[in-house]
């Protein structure tokens, strides 16, 4: 019966308890902060860290930041991609460029591969 509701009113509580933790798919009052970091009760003890500070938000989300990125050029039909190597990548993927799409995207970090013609 929720999901028939807009956005805007449809608040998921987990618990009754005194120190709940309610998040909250659109925040009421409009901030993006809310709707990232939840909103918590005011008696929750978990609000301390924002006692006399304003709740920051980086606005750099990975899905925008990725998609900025050019598409790779290579010269090979099959690349191997790991993130970038060492502890900072993921476990590495081989994708095949021969597919009738011409781009391979890395389903780990979303880097895309063009195969370069000769």
């Amino acid at each position: 019966i929720f999901w028939f509701l807009p956005p805007c009113l449809f608040l998921l509580s987990l618990s009754t308890h005194p120190f709940s933790f309610s998040p909250t798919l659109s925040c009421p009052r409009g901030d993006s902060a809310g709707q990232i970091l939840g909103v918590y009760d005011e008696k929750d003890y978990r609000r301390i860290r924002f006692v006399d500070r304003q709740k920051e938000v980086n606005e750099n989300f990975a899905i925008d930041l990725i998609a900025q990125q050019p598409v790779n050029e290579v010269d090979h039909r099959i690349i191997a991609c790991d993130g970038g190597g060492g502890a900072l990548g993921h476990p590495k993927v081989y994708i095949n460029l021969d597919k009738e799409t011409k781009t391979g995207t890395c389903g780990y970090c979303g880097l895309q591969f063009k195969q370069q013609h000769h």
